[in-house]
């Protein structure tokens, strides 16, 4: 590889580095030309970039764009490394495990991953980046949790409805409500223990 084709491919990892918060680094060796081909048709279903290049071509790229924010990688740069670029932090998480669930196969391993600025390194961390939660997915359990005292509120005040057409009275149906959404709402008190005598 000439010196010009060298800055080409460090040129596209910068572009690749730049586009994507979440990568990660993984070792490939010992895997057949047939595993890592189902590798990367796994990851282009999932939409995950697959890129296999030099380490050092991988460094340079890093240091140009910015030497301390990616210090916490330069370590996982050795042997055959692929790296896979994704927008969702835990989808290259689950294609490894996947992939090594179908294969009986212990690779690829992961040496380090970058998401969203934080730096996890080994193949220790792949079960727990299995488990991280995606931004949409959080943005999920918020809504859940906003909606719930408002669900409650909605099926008092129909309730209320119900109940005043059949005569009952109103005032106490919505200190009902009042009541039950205050007690969704207040934090749980921590339990108080009684001192050892």
């Amino acid at each position: 590889m000439n010196k010009d084709q060298k800055n080409e491919v460090i040129e596209l990892l910068k572009e690749k580095f730049t586009q994507y918060n979440n990568f990660y680094i993984t070792d490939t060796e010992a895997l057949t030309v047939a595993q890592v081909s189902n590798l990367r048709r796994t990851c282009f279903d999932k939409q995950v970039e697959m890129k296999v290049a030099k380490n050092t071509l991988i460094r340079k790229a890093l240091e140009a764009l910015d030497a301390e924010k990616y210090a916490g990688v330069y370590d996982s740069l050795h042997n055959v490394t692929a790296l896979m670029f994704s927008e969702n932090p835990k989808e290259p998480a689950l294609i490894i495990s996947s992939f090594r669930k179908g294969s009986n196969t212990e690779k690829p391993v992961l040496k380090a991953a970058f998401i969203n600025g934080d730096i996890y390194t080994g193949n220790d961390n792949l079960k727990a980046l299995t488990q991280i939660k995606s931004k949409n997915e959080l943005i999920g359990e918020v809504i859940g949790l906003l909606q719930s005292p408002a669900k409650r509120v909605i099926a008092a005040l129909l309730n209320h409805h119900e109940q005043k057409a059949a005569g009952t009275a109103p005032e106490a149906v919505v200190e009902a409500a009042v009541e039950a959404v205050a007690v969704e709402a207040a934090p749980e008190a921590p339990s108080a223990e009684a001192p050892a005598a």
